[in-house]
């Protein structure tokens, strides 16, 4: 997957969830959220980067099996991820992160707020 085509798909992927929003919080910086919180950050920052939350056994185990994923850029390292360019990642690994971190986001809001229940969404 070349950072272009990762770029593009965990952006599309962020979009097609329920309530999700794109925004750019800073120069070079855009953003998806969910009722006003982040779940997923994308940058060109020495190559396409994208952020997202993962649960910190999550981030253990995703990066020790694909070199693609580091723990997070600027981020908690022990709550996000960054995903790069690589013959590693493919477009189904990637919406399935993308969604698992909107899930982690929404599951912390209040229910009201849910546009989602995160235990029932299909997790693709």
């Amino acid at each position: 997957m070349t950072g272009e085509e990762l770029y593009r798909v965990a952006l599309d992927s962020a979009l097609e969830l329920p309530g999700s929003v794109a925004g750019c919080f800073s120069d070079g910086w855009e953003d998806v959220r969910v009722c006003g919180k982040w779940f997923a950050l994308l940058t060109d920052h020495g190559g396409q980067l994208v952020n997202l939350k993962a649960e910190p056994d999550d981030v253990l185990e995703l990066t020790h099996a694909y070199p693609s994923i580091t723990p997070g850029y600027h981020m908690n390292k022990r709550h996000w991820v960054s995903l790069r360019a690589g013959d590693d990642l493919g477009d189904a690994l990637v919406g399935r992160l993308v969604t698992e971190s909107y899930l982690l986001v929404v599951s912390k809001l209040p229910r009201r707020l849910r546009p989602v229940d995160p235990a029932s969404f299909p997790r693709g």
